[in-house]
């Protein structure tokens, strides 16, 4: 499995689903600022797996598991058929 890690790889040699995934980001960014948070991509494997961290209001929240999972993982597998699943990095 090769992850492509924001921090390490040029966007434009990541791959089309790493791209894709960035920018649908920016569309699911919106609700996470309306709350004080932010979403932070950490990383998308080539399987479809992707890693984010939740910054701001959003760390630490006891209820971020169901926004992972009921608002950002959904809207991302809505935007980008290939992601398989999203996981948060502490």
């Amino acid at each position: 499995m090769k992850w492509f890690k924001k921090d390490e790889v040029d966007p434009a040699e990541a791959g089309p689903l790493f791209r894709e995934v960035k920018d649908a980001i920016t569309d699911v960014q919106a609700y996470a600022r309306s709350h004080g948070g932010e979403i932070q991509l950490v990383g998308v494997s080539d399987e479809g797996d992707v890693k984010i961290k939740l910054n701001g209001a959003c760390n630490g929240c006891p209820l971020s598991d169901i926004t992972l999972r009921q608002g950002i993982e959904t809207q991302l597998k809505q935007l980008v058929p290939g992601v398989r699943k999203v996981t948060q990095v502490l």
